[in-house]
């Protein structure tokens, strides 16, 4: 594993105890914060259908990332897509997850959600292609 893959599974992997706490938070929303952690006060039920879907996402874009991380490594990319794929890998699952939850709150903010959607979709392509070509 290279250098720069250690370094940036090491900092997906410290990402991960947000999830674990929003987790939490969605624990104490569903239950009516007799469990799990302080949760937002008055949630309507579809800001909590977001808040569950960022929480999914999140937790499998993080793996989906590490992935992404360890492939990158055996792709035949171009030099300039060298350090721009890693971190979009983890800038997608950032920016999907936390989407969901801007959107609960602000509708227009549903453009983050998009963007990482396009990222995530620009970083599979381009390290699947990259896979195919490689030696």
């Amino acid at each position: 594993m290279s250098h720069d893959t250690r370094f940036m599974c090491g900092l997906t992997l410290i990402l991960v105890p947000t999830i674990v706490y929003g987790g939490l938070t969605v624990l104490g929303i569903v239950t009516g914060r007799t469990m799990g952690a302080p949760a937002p006060d008055s949630l309507s039920s579809s800001q909590v259908t977001f808040y569950r879907a960022g929480h999914a996402h999140a937790g499998v874009l993080a793996i989906l990332s590490l992935f992404l991380q360890v492939a990158i490594d055996y792709a035949a990319l171009p030099q300039s897509l060298v350090w721009p794929a890693p971190l979009g890998a983890l800038a997608a699952a950032l920016l999907v997850s936390g989407g969901f939850f801007a959107a609960a709150h602000m509708r227009a903010l549903r453009v983050v959600l998009y963007l990482g959607a396009a990222v995530l979709a620009a970083v599979t392509l381009t390290v699947g292609v990259g896979l195919l070509r490689a030696n």
